[in-house]
């Protein structure tokens, strides 16, 4: 993918990690000390509103088993066949992703200053890191991972490891960090570390 053009002004940084590693929050500590997210889940629910184009393809591959009495797509349902099904997975993806990436690249040209973080979590999977000037991966220890996974979801420890092995290996990805955020403590801990960060790329 061709890489974005960076302005003088404005730093684009890239947020990756595992499955439940906590990538939201680091991006919600970044937005607190007043940097601009751009959130591909968000972007990516747009994508499933019924009426939608990508709703109706949606629709034509998975079938109406996926939808709920009111005619809207169950995400849990979804979800079921794509994270047991890679073949599936690809197909959602392959709809999804090219208007998730027109969005992200519409808002990384809007912002023309500051910091700019993508929350994309299949950023690296799909193929997107050039977008980005700088990468962060958020490490985090297994077990506080699925722990938190589980508190937050109360998915089994079955779906849970099936769904992160869908992704990159973290360990592949923490080869590709610029920077690395260890979010396996408190969030006060987190956010030291990006503020440490913050601080190293407005000094360069």
């Amino acid at each position: 993918m061709q890489k974005q053009k960076r302005t003088k002004a404005r730093i684009v940084l890239g947020i990756t990690g595992s499955f439940g590693s906590g990538k939201s929050s680091v991006s919600g500590i970044f937005r607190s000390l007043k940097a601009k997210v751009i959130d591909a889940d968000q972007l990516a629910h747009q994508c499933l509103n019924r009426g939608s184009v990508s709703y109706k393809k949606i629709v034509r591959v998975f079938g109406k088993t996926i939808l709920d009495k009111d005619l809207l797509i169950d995400r849990k349902k979804l979800a079921r066949i794509v994270f047991n099904d890679r073949d599936s997975l690809k197909k959602l993806n392959s709809i999804i992703h090219p208007q998730v990436v027109k969005w992200i690249k519409k808002d990384i040209s809007l912002a023309r200053e500051g910091i700019v973080v993508l929350d994309v979590p299949l950023l690296v999977e799909a193929g997107l890191k050039d977008l980005a000037d700088k990468l962060i991966v958020v490490n985090i220890d297994k077990r506080q991972q699925i722990k938190r996974i589980q508190a937050k979801t109360k998915m089994s420890r079955e779906d849970i490891l099936r769904r992160i092995a869908c992704q990159i290996p973290l360990r592949k990805k923490l080869r590709l960090a610029d920077f690395v955020i260890d979010n396996s403590g408190t969030r006060q801990e987190t956010k030291k570390q990006v503020e440490e960060i913050i601080g190293q790329l407005r000094s360069a």
